[in-house]
C-alpha cells in the first residue's frame, strides 16, 4: 500500500492530476502507519507482520 501511495503520488505530480495527488497521501500515510505498526510486533487485521 505504501508503494502504490507513492507511485500514485508521483504519476499525479507528473500528469497534474490533484485526485492522484490526494488518493497517493491517503494511501502512503495508511501504508507507513501499518508498516510501522506491522514492525512493532503488533497484529494488524490479523496478521503478526505486515508486508
Amino acid at each position: 500500500m505504501l508503494l502504490l501511495g507513492i507511485i500514485l503520488l508521483v504519476v499525479g505530480f507528473v500528469t497534474g492530476i490533484s485526485i492522484l495527488w490526494t488518493i497517493g497521501i491517503i494511501l502512503a500515510v495508511i501504508g507507513a502507519v501499518l508498516w510501522i505498526m506491522g514492525s512493532m510486533g503488533h497484529a494488524v487485521a490479523g496478521r503478526r507482520h505486515y508486508w
